[in-house]
């Protein structure tokens, strides 16, 4: 059976603020990696593209690094 309760920014702050800071720290922590997670999510998806092979892209650099290498001579 699932419940939910509607409360505010300011209560769950508050009521986070009462934690040990040891575990406010791992609130914290825990907070960041769901963020970071959501955002390479959406990073893959929004630069997803099937139009690049892994072969186009492994050219790609290695033409690069030909040309830099030229330079450098």
């Amino acid at each position: 059976m699932n419940a939910t309760i509607d409360i505010s920014y300011n209560q769950i702050l508050m009521l986070i603020q009462q934690m040990p800071i040891r575990s406010q720290l791992r609130m914290g922590k825990a907070l960041t990696r769901q963020n970071i997670r959501a955002e390479l999510t959406h990073f893959l998806d929004v630069f997803h593209t099937e139009e690049l092979s892994e072969e186009d892209i492994l050219a790609e650099v290695k033409a690069v690094r030909r040309e830099r290498y030229g330079k450098r001579q």
